[in-house]
């Protein structure tokens, strides 16, 4: 199920990579488009793609075309900073 809490290394991952970009990393937990994101998340749609575009060009996170719309996913290495390990 959904997590009510940050998990514990938060702090940690929002040092390392920002807080919006740790909040973005966190909420991938499953593919989602940039709309769903910022619905999440509470922000607008182009906040999300800027750190989306980010986090991506440090491998942490891949897309993928599903029709007309682009799912974002945690890659390995992603999931490793995201679980903490």
């Amino acid at each position: 199920m959904w997590e009510t809490r940050p998990p514990r290394h938060a702090g940690a991952l929002a040092s390392l990579l920002g807080r919006p970009k740790a909040a973005l990393l966190l909420a991938l937990a499953g593919p989602a488009s940039t709309t769903e994101l910022a619905r999440r998340l509470g922000v607008t749609a182009s906040a999300v793609s800027h750190h989306l575009a980010m986090l991506h060009r440090t491998g942490l996170v891949g897309h993928a075309r599903a029709g007309r719309v682009v799912l974002y996913a945690r890659t390995e290495l992603g999931e490793q900073l995201a679980r903490g390990g």
